[in-house]
């Protein structure tokens, strides 16, 4: 099962193994310890990067390509991660420690770079951005703790019991984290155009 977006300029996919283990997941949290630990410095390198792309933005229309690329690399680590563990548990291959893309892990994450983006965009991207906001903050809840972790947990005891996930569960849940992914590529200002509200690809 793969789910790739072609609505709008992010590409998330995500293909389920067939079947992940019955118990794997139950040990995930764990294992994610030093995923978390350099994703926490790299996401602080990363808002530091945003901050600076920020202002090149402002002044000249575009995103400088380093730290586009950097930007990216952070989320596709972190979707990797997020895909491998509670957020759709799609995987029981580890992920690399890598920013780069890997066609061969079944979790991947693309954003198309932009050679123009509006100036006067950047300062208003994040308050636009706020029904979307609402939105996200349910899929993802409080403490990583929202409809998608729920979903996927429903899915882990499914696997547990049967053997394998309810891919119609699985599907939803790619559409969240599709939805989300989208919505932190604008407001993180890779693109200018406005997310879909829709789960689709």
């Amino acid at each position: 099962m793969t789910t790739q977006t072609r609505v709008y300029p992010v590409h998330l996919r995500g293909e389920l193994s067939t079947p992940p283990g019955r118990w794997v997941w139950l040990f995930k949290w764990l294992l994610m310890i030093p995923h978390i630990f350099v994703l926490c410095f790299l996401s602080l390198a990363s808002g530091v990067l945003t901050v600076i792309a920020f202002f090149a933005i402002l002044f000249t229309g575009k995103y400088p390509r380093g730290l586009f690329d950097f930007n990216v690399g952070v989320m596709r680590w972190g979707w990797r991660v997020s895909f491998w563990s509670y957020s759709a548990l799609g995987t029981d291959k580890y992920p690399a420690f890598s920013l780069d893309a890997d066609p061969n892990y079944p979790a991947d994450l693309e954003v198309e770079y932009p050679e123009k983006l509006t100036n006067w965009k950047v300062l208003v991207k994040w308050l636009l951005a706020f029904p979307h906001w609402i939105i996200v903050g349910i899929f993802q809840g409080g403490r990583g703790w929202g409809l998608i972790s729920v979903l996927t947990i429903v899915n882990a005891v499914i696997l547990l019991f049967t053997g394998k996930m309810n891919g119609d569960i699985f599907k939803l849940v790619m559409g969240l984290n599709r939805w989300t992914y989208r919505v932190y590529a604008y407001v993180f200002l890779m693109r200018d155009e406005y997310p879909p509200f829709t789960l689709e690809e």
